[in-house]
């Protein structure tokens, strides 16, 4: 081999062998996110479940004149309406407590 050849050569394996070995790294890097990745989603998920639960109870206890309460909805007698009780109906009403948070929030920042 002549010494250009030579150079090229020994460049080649050179850069493979750094590319090889940053691979290397970045799949061991990977497998050890991979083994922890269920522990850490599990304990996100507590945590999450947790500040939902709090975030609910601060609502409830949240005064009527305060922008997040939701007051309930009533009948002309005063009486809330049995639909209330309706699971979708309370999804339906906290997507919309949600979408009006998300406004008050887009509005101050």
């Amino acid at each position: 081999m002549s010494a250009p050849q030579t150079l090229v050569q020994a460049a080649f394996n050179r850069l493979s062998a750094r590319l090889g070995s940053g691979l290397a790294d970045a799949a061991a890097g990977l497998a050890v996110i991979a083994q922890d990745a269920p522990d850490t989603l599990r304990r996100e998920w507590e945590l999450f479940r947790e500040e939902v639960e709090q975030e609910a109870q601060r609502l409830e206890c949240t005064a009527p004149d305060q922008p997040f309460a939701d007051p309930q909805p009533s009948h002309a007698d005063g009486q809330p309406p049995a639909a209330a009780a309706d699971p979708q109906d309370q999804i339906d009403q906290l997507r919309a407590q949600v979408a009006r948070v998300a406004r008050l929030l887009e509005d101050q920042g």
